[in-house]
């Protein structure tokens, strides 16, 4: 019964060729956009043709909404998108919320006292909005490639902020390594029930930074915005494609019916993934082969 089942999805793509997949859901830096962060000509193709057969083409990426719309309509979506590594899940057509996932209110003193502890340089990814001081002006062109949107406070580490926005989807803080490890076992320490943490190199010379790390609320991830995407479009997840590089695509890489890691992708997001593309960030090309392996084009 259940092969009976998942034959009726099937369905024929361009060349005749059987395929079950209805929906297309990338990662942006690395994946989509290349290594200049441009989309490859060939995938601006892939795509329009995947939209003219029929198949929806969404994104699912870390940076903040404001920095994902642009490039979002500019290759057609027309729904939902997942940002902020599952934070925000809205949608594109009018820049409606769809799902929003912020650190709880409750978590913010707390929080807040065991970053200013070991003092990283420090922002809050509040609404679509970044938030610093002037610790954190230098750091702006890094962040930037979160959201353009950006606010200077007095005094970034203030709990009001989440007295009067309770939309703080994640606070990120730059520094040398040791000093954000330590910073993040002192967070594990006094929140880590209400928290999850993601550590990053910053490969930057010209920043007195070398590491990273993005507090974000517990239990979201790419997958759980992928599940939302999926809903929105009304397929399941077992109809999507799913394509990404880093390892904070690897839950979505799982998720998804049928999977692809970009070529210059870590061997554990290879793992996680159902394929590996001979496409990479330096060629481009990755969401058009994609496609055409899956059977969509």
């Amino acid at each position: 019964m259940r092969h009976q089942r998942q034959e009726a999805r099937l369905r024929l793509s361009g060349d005749g060729k059987l395929t079950r997949f209805k929906l297309l859901v990338t990662d942006l830096d690395g994946t989509l956009l290349d290594s200049s962060g441009q989309v490859h000509e060939s995938d601006y193709r892939a795509i329009a043709e995947l939209t003219k057969r029929g198949v929806h083409v969404s994104v699912c990426t870390g940076r903040m909404y404001s920095g994902t719309r642009e490039i979002a309509r500019s290759i057609g979506v027309a729904g939902a998108v997942g940002c902020l590594d599952g934070s925000q899940v809205v949608d594109c057509r009018d820049d409606s919320s769809i799902a929003t996932h912020p650190i709880l209110s409750e978590a913010a003193e707390p929080l807040f006292d065991a970053v200013e502890e070991f003092d990283p340089i420090t922002f809050l990814f509040a609404e679509d909005t970044i938030l610093h001081d002037e610790r954190g002006d230098p750091f702006l062109p890094f962040v930037g490639l979160w959201s353009k949107r950006s606010v200077r406070l007095p005094r970034v580490l203030d709990p009001s902020h989440f007295a009067e926005d309770r939309t703080v989807a994640a606070l990120v803080s730059l520094g040398e390594e040791a000093q954000i490890r330590a910073t993040a076992q002192r967070i594990f320490e006094r929140v880590g029930d209400h928290i999850q943490i993601g550590f990053f190199s910053v490969a930057r010379q010209d920043l007195d930074a070398s590491w990273g790390m993005v507090v974000r609320a517990a239990g979201v991830s790419k997958a759980t915005a992928l599940g939302r995407i999926a809903e929105h479009y009304g397929v399941t997840l077992e109809e999507t494609v799913a394509v990404g590089d880093w390892v904070n695509d690897i839950s979505m890489l799982k998720a998804a019916g049928r999977s692809y890691a970009m070529g210059q992708a870590p061997d554990e997001v290879k793992a996680a993934a159902t394929e590996t593309l001979e496409a990479d960030a330096w060629s481009g090309g990755g969401i058009e082969e994609a496609a055409r392996r899956a059977g969509l084009l």
